[in-house]
């Protein structure tokens, strides 16, 4: 596995359980995060206040269906869960793009389609 998938790996791994501390240690600290359609931020400090997500509760539930790396960019396919703070379930598709600079993702770029009727809409 290389350093760079490593990385996202672990990334994905603190995502999953909520870690704060595991999340930013993967990522340089002029981090720039951007959810299309909804949000762009840049650094650690703005990262960490938007990892829980606004209306949610608990951290989401995230699979990966296929990673592949090519020179400083690991993508990322995903599938998942997020729960808001209604109890709602929200199922998900995901497309990630990580930036990678030194071993840490300097930018993450997502794409988070809902999906209400099946597995692909």
């Amino acid at each position: 596995m290389s350093r760079n998938i490593e990385t996202v790996e672990t990334y994905l791994d603190g995502f999953r359980k909520g870690d704060h501390a595991q999340i930013l240690a993967c990522l340089t600290d002029d981090i720039v995060w951007t959810v299309y359609g909804h949000f762009r931020l840049t650094g650690k400090e703005a990262y960490d206040a938007a990892i829980d997500g606004v209306g949610f509760t608990g951290p989401p539930q995230l699979e990966v269906v296929r990673m592949v790396e090519q020179g400083d960019i690991v993508m990322a396919e995903l599938t998942g869960t997020a729960t808001h703070d209604t109890g709602e379930v929200t199922r998900m598709s995901m497309a990630e793009v990580f930036v990678m600079r030194d071993g840490k993702i300097a930018e993450r770029r997502a794409w988070v389609i809902a999906l209400k009727e099946n597995d692909f809409r």
